[in-house]
């Protein structure tokens, strides 16, 4: 049975998309730290010192010497409910990004959503001068929430016992949450949430005026040699036997179906601004999960 489920996880993870992978990622390292948290023989520092060296420590010589804590922290939960409130929002709000931009975006997104969260939680830091760790996927995942709503405000979420509600009201509503319960026991906190927050309506601000700041990410994970961190690209066809004419008028088709296509997209995406993604017809859906997968 174990081999079975280790094999379905690993299916997972080599043909999901990539918010089921980094899911499945923090579910590994949730697993690693229980497991030493369990094992530490009682008066002993190992645990300690173990959350010390992924979590990052707001104290400047402890974050200068140990750069890597920017990106592990953000993978890092001690709490099964913390864990699993942001894993179902990044679900939720991962797969409307994912769908509306590329999935191949999403791992750069979230890095810098995270990082944007880090810093300012140093920020807070140096203004509060409290001492502490911060760790967990909260400024990454708020991030995805605003970024949704500022890529699909009309776009329309089912809520239980609530019903239809626009997601520009429940990035809105989650904000305004998460300042008013958390900032008087976790200000630190607070402080990166909201700097993922920013970041994620900065990054669509710039990505709808012809900039995306995943780019230089998204260079760098098209170098790794693991393949499931790589954008997955259709390869080009390469006609060898036509003549050059025919191969001239196969090119000036091709464009030409291109910008169809992306024409195609940015109507769909006006009609989701306006009338939420429900709107759209099954055509039109798949037209844009096709897109979404060429990004």
């Amino acid at each position: 049975m174990l081999q079975s489920i280790l094999d379905d996880v690993k299916a997972q993870f080599d043909h999901g998309n990539m918010v089921t992978r980094i899911i499945l990622v923090n579910t590994f390292v949730l697993l690693i730290v229980s497991l030493v948290r369990v094992f530490t023989p009682p008066g002993s520092d190992v645990y300690t010192t173990f959350i010390q060296h992924i979590a990052l420590n707001a104290e400047t010589f402890k974050w200068l010497t140990r750069p890597w804590t920017f990106i592990t922290h953000m993978f890092v939960h001690e709490g099964l409910w913390h864990f699993a409130w942001n894993m179902i929002m990044l679900y939720w709000f991962g797969r409307i990004v994912g769908d509306l931009i590329g999935d191949r975006k999403i791992l750069p997104l979230y890095f810098i959503g995270g990082i944007a969260g880090a810093l300012f939680y140093i920020l807070w830091v140096q203004i509060s001068n409290v001492m502490g760790i911060a760790y967990g996927a909260s400024g990454a995942v708020m991030c995805f929430v605003v970024a949704a709503a500022f890529l699909a405000p009309e776009y329309n979420m089912r809520l239980l016992l609530i019903g239809d509600v626009r997601l520009k009201y429940v990035a809105l509503g989650l904000v305004v949450i998460d300042i008013l319960f958390h900032s008087a026991s976790n200000p630190g906190g607070t402080f990166a949430h909201f700097g993922g927050a920013l970041m994620g309506g900065f990054y669509v601000h710039l990505l709808q005026r012809g900039r995306d700041l995943t780019d230089p990410l998204q260079r760098i994970f098209d170098g790794l040699p693991d393949s499931n961190w790589k954008p997955q690209r259709k390869a080009s066809m390469k006609v060898v036997h036509n003549q050059r004419k025919q191969q001239k008028q196969s090119s000036s088709g091709s464009t030409t179906t291109s910008i169809d296509v992306q024409d195609e997209v940015d109507k769909i995406l006006d009609k989701i601004n306006v009338s939420g993604y429900e709107s759209l017809t099954k055509e039109e859906k798949d037209i844009l999960y096709q897109a979404s997968k060429k990004n």
